[in-house]
């Protein structure tokens, strides 16, 4: 799309020149005025530029280019005066001129000048529109719930919004603790401000530090040049320690510094360094019971834990399935051109029946799959994943639903918990790591455990 370019000046000579320049040596398409009332008249033609004489005969160009900057404060405005007077340019420049030229007017300067206001006026205007789209995908509105339990998660997270206090989000995987983090940062004070995500369950325990922090040239090994952390990039804004859990002790007692004093260090370096970020964090651990088996400081977690957050799984809140699905179908829809109206009887009994493990991420990828593989204007049966339509007898502990019949037999706890752990050691192939994040429990514990009920681990 062709660039639009004012020019106001009262001099026929000085307009017919600039209008050639402007139109047929540098082909941007271009509208004159004698006179700023004109112009102002024009205004909803919405021009990329204006270069605006200052000495015009109906008004003043400063005063109009406040006139201007209050109708659209991102327009770049191009002061040009017959006049050097270095206090008639500082004044433009303080009302939000984008530059000053006196006359003769520098030819090649101009042009320049012109080319780069008009492209950073292009990236203001994209820079606004990235960010109403951010604002509209994480509003309350975007995170679908009719449930009194999410509903009460809503009620919590607008009362931390225009404040710094550190947030703690309890969830289970794919329950959505990052859209609520998300969510708390862009409808908040901060919003402007970088929003930093660090998942510390995916980056190996060696770096992670400095992930967060930065490190200097020839810090260790393989460091070549300097790296600026996590906390230097957030400055203003949010950093999400998605995973808190998993993170070491050592580097505990760094992020509780942060909190604490507001700065840190980067590794192999000696420059004290501020910080002003806001922490929120998330875990699909017991972190009580991880600070229980000196697996996390009971400092951190106090501090991390000043207002905590938990989002009820899927299964628990079993009335947004119908909810979520209408949802992600329309969605998907769109994303994928197809017009799917809706779900066959049986397929919505299995979908409703499913207890969701993978939570809402699982029931999105699902309907994803299913409208993929849907022919009619249904999702069917016949397009589910096998572990919704083959809902085996259930051979694992459930943390809820019914599990056994008034027939069934009662085992002793003990027993339950034992098998539990078997059942779990067999699935993660003998990983403890996995293991205990299956359970839910921290390591320690699940090392306790095996020796206390003599489990046989698998070698090799």
């Amino acid at each position: 799309m062709e660039k639009l370019i004012f020019i106001v000046d009262d001099e026929p000579s000085i307009l017919k020149l600039l209008a050639h320049w402007v139109k047929n040596t540098w082909n941007y398409n271009v509208e004159t005025f004698e006179n700023a009332e004109s112009m102002l008249k024009a205004f909803d033609k919405n021009p990329d530029l204006i270069l605006l004489d200052i000495m015009l005969p109906d008004i003043n160009g400063n005063e109009v280019l406040a006139i201007i900057k209050q109708k659209n404060k991102l327009l770049p405005v191009i002061m040009l005066s017959a006049q050097g007077n270095i206090n008639v340019a500082l004044e433009s420049l303080r009302l939000g001129a984008f530059d000053y030229f006196t006359k003769p007017i520098d030819k090649e300067r101009l042009e320049h000048v012109i080319a780069n206001a008009v492209k950073t006026y292009d990236l203001e205007k994209e820079i606004i529109h990235l960010n109403q789209k951010l604002n509209e995908r994480y509003s309350f509105d975007s995170i679908i719930s009719k449930n009194d339990a999410m509903q009460e998660v809503f009620k919590m997270v607008t009362k931390v919004l225009d404040n710094d206090v550190t947030v703690l989000i309890h969830g289970e995987s794919g329950t959505g603790k990052e859209l609520i983090a998300r969510a708390i940062h862009y409808n908040g004070v901060r919003k402007a401000n970088p929003f930093i995500v660090v998942n510390c369950a995916s980056i190996p325990r060696e770096l992670l530090e400095s992930e967060l922090f930065g490190h200097e040239k020839g810090a260790f090994t393989g460091a070549h040049q300097r790296k600026i952390g996590k906390f230097e990039l957030a400055n203003g804004g949010t950093i999400f320690l998605d995973e808190i859990g998993e993170m070491e002790m050592s580097l505990q007692a760094k992020i509780l510094r942060v909190i604490q004093q507001k700065e840190f260090e980067r590794i192999g370096g000696n420059e004290l360094l501020k910080t002003d970020v806001r922490i929120i964090s998330a875990t699909n651990k017991d972190l009580k019971e991880a600070v229980n088996d000196k697996e996390f400081r009971e400092d951190l977690y106090y501090r991390l834990n000043s207002f905590p957050i938990n989002i009820p799984p899927l299964r628990e809140r079993r009335s947004d399935i119908v909810v979520l699905i209408d949802h992600f179908i329309n969605s998907f829809n769109k994303k994928l051109n197809k017009n799917i109206s809706g779900v066959s009887k049986n397929a919505l009994k299995m979908l409703f029946d499913y207890d969701w493990p993978g939570n809402v991420r699982e029931l999105e990828n699902t309907i994803e799959r299913c409208i993929i593989l849907s022919d009619g204007d249904k999702i069917e049966v016949d397009s589910l994943p096998p572990q919704i339509k083959i809902q085996t007898p259930i051979t694992e502990i459930k943390v809820s639903g019914d599990v056994f019949s008034e027939s069934s037999p009662i085992i002793p706890f003990e027993k339950l918990k034992e098998e539990a752990i078997k059942h779990a050691i067999k699935v993660a192939n003998g990983n403890m790591v996995e293991a205990s994040k299956k359970l839910r429990i921290g390591r320690a514990t699940l090392y306790r455990l095996i020796d206390k009920y003599k489990i046989e681990i698998p070698k090799g």
